[in-house]
């Protein structure tokens, strides 16, 4: 492995970003977007390779370090015998590199003008969030229930004193005037096939369990899904929640591009990033998460991540704003009494989530984790939006659009985890060419 070279000084400290969310609420929204990768290596030359081009990419960027899965695990014996052997890693194992490493890939880069954001995967996070603090890595994201969840087997109850923990040790951070940021993973639920109302609900429950545990600086998921109108409904019933019901100004809404099955080909890959900024610029969001169009075949290139944030930059740039509200939409009504049902069990947002799950009153279709009572279904109906199949034991009774109960085959299931692909991958002749050109010309 490469060595980077460790400063003797740092040359940006007193230019650090003091704010994660309050850059991004400034240079996003009102039709423009802040556009970020998944980008993370073991090395840290090449770590920093990436934080450089992206930071010189021609869009309003923030930067990324994501971690490698044993990082995620608490393997940290397995991180160290890679590094020793020479092993790749899929992501940047912060808590193994020393301090003094890590700052070496940060200096001269993190600065007011490019925040950085940790992004992990971890139920037991406590030596992530460490690691963080000692270098003043001020935003990060995840969640008592989605890096629970969707992840492993970790039981909820840990995941849940774990989070509170690393909350309340993060917000000690203020007390060194830096103010700390933290992004919901809740309306990444699965990635695909959970209905937009529970990834809404989720996503601001998280973030009301972020508050109650002290952090004051937030941004609220969500991950583009089936339909473009219903996700226009989804992301406006989420910022009406936070306006309705959160307990702090400050905060932000991104977008994933699409989290599942992705498409094969590059012009499919293209159409489906170009809908998600579409997406996040007519909602009003502030941010996006890219994907490439690698991602169905490999672990994208830095250059191939550079090209996917100008692609996203340039589509916001010439979508026509105005911010779609939605009202009273089926989806706010359902993800309100999802929201109101948890509320109501208890007043610590920790042991109401607890008591949630337990009650099937949130219950993420397909999820097989031993705390989700795996009741409720889903699926993708003849109109390409997401409807429940069967809703459990969720208080959505005289909310939720008539069930039609289903039995859902294994058959039916894989159909709709790659309907998302064959929708985008199957496009006119000659569009793979124009989508060349255009990228070319960008």
């Amino acid at each position: 492995m490469t060595r980077i070279q460790v400063p003797t000084e740092l040359s940006t400290e007193r230019r650090l970003p003091m704010d994660f969310g309050e850059f991004v609420r400034r240079e996003g929204g009102d039709g423009r977007l802040v556009v970020q990768p998944r980008m993370g290596f073991g090395d840290p030359v090449k770590m920093r390779e990436g934080l450089v081009a992206t930071k010189a990419a021609d869009a309003t960027t923030v930067g990324t370090l994501t971690l490698d899965s044993y990082t995620r695990v608490g393997n940290l014996e397995a991180v160290e015998s890679a590094l020793r052997e020479g092993i790749d890693l899929n992501g940047y194992p912060v808590v193994t590199h020393s301090p003094a490493t890590t700052a070496a890939v940060l200096d001269g880069v993190r600065d007011s003008g490019f925040p950085v954001q940790v992004r992990h995967g971890s139920p037991s996070p406590t030596d992530i969030f460490w690691a963080m603090m000692r270098l003043r890595l001020n935003a990060t994201e995840g969640g008592p229930v989605s890096y629970c969840l969707p992840y492993g087997r970790t039981p909820l109850a840990d995941a849940v004193r774990n989070w509170e923990r690393c909350c309340e040790l993060y917000a000690r951070m203020r007390d060194g005037g830096v103010e700390p940021h933290l992004e919901t993973f809740g309306g990444c639920m699965m990635g695909q096939l959970c209905p937009p109302s529970q990834l809404v609900a989720i996503s601001f429950l998280e973030a009301m369990f972020f508050a109650q545990h002290g952090i004051r600086s937030l941004s609220l998921s969500y991950a583009q899904q089936t339909d473009m109108s219903q996700d226009r409904e989804a992301v406006s019933a989420l910022r009406r929640l936070c306006t309705e019901l959160l307990p702090t100004r400050n905060w932000h809404v991104v977008i994933y591009a699409y989290m599942g099955v992705y498409p094969e080909t590059t012009h499919g890959a293209y159409r489906l990033l170009s809908s998600a900024a579409e997406l996040a610029v007519s909602t009003g969001a502030e941010r996006i998460i890219v994907k490439t169009a690698a991602e169905a075949r490999r672990i994208p290139t830095i250059a191939e991540n550079v090209q996917a944030l100008e692609y996203a930059s340039r589509t916001a740039e010439r979508t026509v704003g105005g911010l779609h509200e939605c009202g009273d939409s089926q989806t706010y009504m359902e993800a309100r009494a999802l929201v109101e049902a948890v509320l109501n069990l208890d007043g610590d947002i920790g042991r109401a989530l607890l008591t949630a799950f337990r009650r099937g009153y949130l219950d993420v279709p397909y999820c097989v984790h031993p705390d989700n009572a795996g009741r409720a279904r889903s699926h993708i109906g003849s109109d390409g939006r997401l409807r429940w199949g069967d809703t459990g034991r969720l208080p959505l009774a005289g909310i939720a659009e008539r069930v039609r109960s289903k039995k859902i085959t294994s058959a039916d299931l894989m159909s709709d985890l790659h309907y998302v692909r064959r929708m985008f991958d199957e496009s006119p002749r000659g569009l793979e060419e124009n989508h060349r050109t255009e990228l070319i010309r960008g």
